[in-house]
């Protein structure tokens, strides 16, 4: 206990400290100032519901468990939902879209903070995406015993729960009354230190939320003006690495049209795809440009400055390309590409993602190591449609296969007489 105490004591310690200059962390902590304030007056309004709580560390967790969020209002009208965040990028654009009445930041790890929480929430079910372990939140809902579900984890041998100094954190695992991962890999791992009767396989819930996507499609205006019916690249959430690899080939390949979606897009970032990609417009310079009449002058390179319709986008595309493979940061969500039934491209840096491994292996997916061999793979692409076809097919069916967690889990629910 000693080292994680120290943990949350240099955690908060830099937080305060890079927020005197970095604008994400003065969110994370201005926007925890008057935290249960705000719940207290929020559960004076709730009164006589019941009170379900899903916390996500950010927004890609979020989206993992919204598909179940959205089942769970559809199905019980007497539930209410609190949503909590650690991420500033999760609660800044939940909170702004004012889809759900009640988002909040979760305060800081802590004795008290924990013990206060759960006395004001007093939650009739917990629900805790993916992961984040909170020692003290997650010790207090069990002494409270609170019904606790793990959704859409996946577990690996290199985790520190399973190493032998990861006792703290086995400890932990043990508040969770059950267990919902996304692979049988998973379940196997969890197995040697978890009962085995509180796991379950029930895939992955992203792949109902692209399907949910995908069957709600609108139109994101402007863009297939842009695209005039041409050949269109979609490259998502990329990072310097990510663009510096599509460098050469967007500067040379004129005739396509490519849609690039930096994963920040703060000004100095733009500032700087933009000098990557000189021959190139901001998404609402087009937009603006497009309302005056003969003004329209049409690069072949579009980049996206706003959040919230990346997942529309590779709609409009030939070929994706996902980033986040070249970094430390991660391979980012490729089911929102293969969804639509298009090839999806990524970085080398994808162990941690079972999906990109299942795509590659079932053809939907395509893992480059450099600027070359991307030119080759595009270029391989480009003069086969018919492996573009092939590919995209093979893409779409996997998402579908692998479809259903939502249902699983709000059934164990809804059996358990949980909800």
């Amino acid at each position: 206990m000693l080292f994680y105490n120290i943990f949350l004591f240099l955690y908060k310690a830099g937080i305060h400290l890079a927020a005197t200059w970095n604008p994400k962390a003065r969110l994370w902590v201005s926007g925890r100032s008057n935290t249960f304030e705000l719940l207290q007056a929020a559960i004076i309004e709730c009164k006589g519901k019941k009170i379900v709580w899903m916390h996500c560390a950010s927004l890609g967790e979020f989206e993992q468990g919204r598909p179940l969020l959205n089942s769970i209002i559809e199905h019980s009208p007497e539930v209410e939902f609190f949503i909590t965040f650690f991420s500033p990028s999760g609660f800044e654009k939940i909170k702004k879209d004012k889809e759900y009445k009640y988002v909040f930041y979760l305060p800081m790890d802590s004795s008290g903070n924990a013990k206060n929480w759960i006395a004001i929430l007093k939650p009739h079910l917990v629900l805790w995406v993916k992961y984040e372990y909170w020692y003290y939140y997650l010790r207090e809902i069990q002494a409270n015993q609170i019904p606790l579900i793990m959704v859409s984890a996946i577990y690996r041998p290199s985790q520190i729960f399973f190493k032998w100094y990861g006792k703290l954190y086995v400890k932990i695992l043990n508040a969770f009354s059950h267990f919902f991962v996304q692979n049988s890999d998973s379940k196997n791992t969890l197995k040697t230190i978890i009962s085995e009767d509180r796991i379950t396989i029930s895939g992955d819930t992203r792949c109902d939320r692209v399907i949910n996507i995908e069957s709600d499609f609108s139109e994101v205006p402007g863009i297939k003006e842009f695209c005039a019916g041409k050949t269109v690249v979609v490259i998502g959430s990329s990072w310097e690495d990510d663009e510096t690899e599509w460098v050469h080939f967007v500067r040379t390949k004129k005739e396509i049209k490519f849609i690039i979606a930096p994963h920040e897009i703060d000004k100095d970032n733009l500032v700087d795809v933009k000098k990557r990609f000189p021959e190139s417009i901001l998404y609402s310079d087009w937009l603006a440009q497009a309302n005056v009449p003969n003004q329209i002058k049409a690069p072949h390179c579009l980049i996206i400055n706003n959040i919230g319709i990346l997942s529309r986008l590779y709609y409009y595309a030939t070929i994706t390309y996902v980033g986040g493979g070249f970094g430390k940061n991660g391979l980012h969500n490729i089911l929102e590409a293969a969804v639509y039934g298009k090839p999806v491209i990524f970085g080398p840096e994808y162990e941690k993602n079972f999906e990109a491994t299942d795509l590659i292996e079932n053809s939907g997916g395509i893992s480059i190591e450099n600027a070359l061999e991307l030119e080759k793979v595009m270029n391989e692409l480009l003069t086969h449609p018919e492996e573009i076809t092939n590919r995209g097919e093979a893409a779409k069916k996997y998402v579908y296969e692998n479809s259903g967690a939502t249902k699983k889990i709000a059934t164990y629910l809804a059996d358990g007489r949980l909800i």
